[in-house]
């Protein structure tokens, strides 16, 4: 049974690596698992139940293991812990409340560098719904996210998960 674990394992792997146009093999010297980021939460499941209660609404009642789960298609270009790396795209904590495309030591396109807004909420959900059509010329693949309970979703998780402070 073991090998049924590693082949669903491997799939997921694969299909999360599509969802940002990266290629499927790790980094030289590296670990697939090293290069994708933390896949445990960040917080505890207590510690992010508290955390989701200071949310405004929509956001303090989303499914945050649905948020997780739909993040994980982010995970495989994007890392949530302060002072993490950047990857294919920025390190995301601390991103609410932040300009866009001004993240110290990532290489923005310049559509984004021009888009002049702070990331919240709302930009994110836009964002996030099919990022070509919110910022033409940006150089993120994502297909993006069409529902949007599931759009909700991950964004309560990136508050939880970010250092959102209401």
């Amino acid at each position: 049974m073991r090998w049924m674990g590693l082949s669903i394992a491997a799939l997921a792997a694969v299909t999360a690596l599509a969802g940002c146009n990266k290629s499927a093999s790790p980094p030289a010297g590296g670990s697939a698992a090293s290069a994708s980021g933390p896949t445990s939460p960040l917080l505890t499941d207590d510690q992010m139940k508290a955390a989701q209660a200071s949310l405004p609404a929509p956001y303090n009642a989303a499914d945050l293991s649905n948020g997780e789960s739909k993040f994980a298609l982010c995970s495989t270009c994007h890392t949530l812990v302060a002072g993490g790396p950047n990857m294919t795209g920025p390190n995301l904590h601390g991103i609410f409340g932040r300009k866009a495309a001004s993240l110290a030591g990532f290489s923005y396109s310049d559509a984004l560098k021009a888009a002049g807004w702070t990331w919240d909420a709302a930009h994110i959900d836009t964002w996030i719904t099919d990022p070509k059509v919110a910022v033409p010329g940006t150089k993120m693949t994502f297909a993006g996210l069409k529902d949007p309970k599931d759009r909700t979703d991950v964004i309560a998780y990136l508050m939880v998960q970010t250092g959102y402070q209401p």
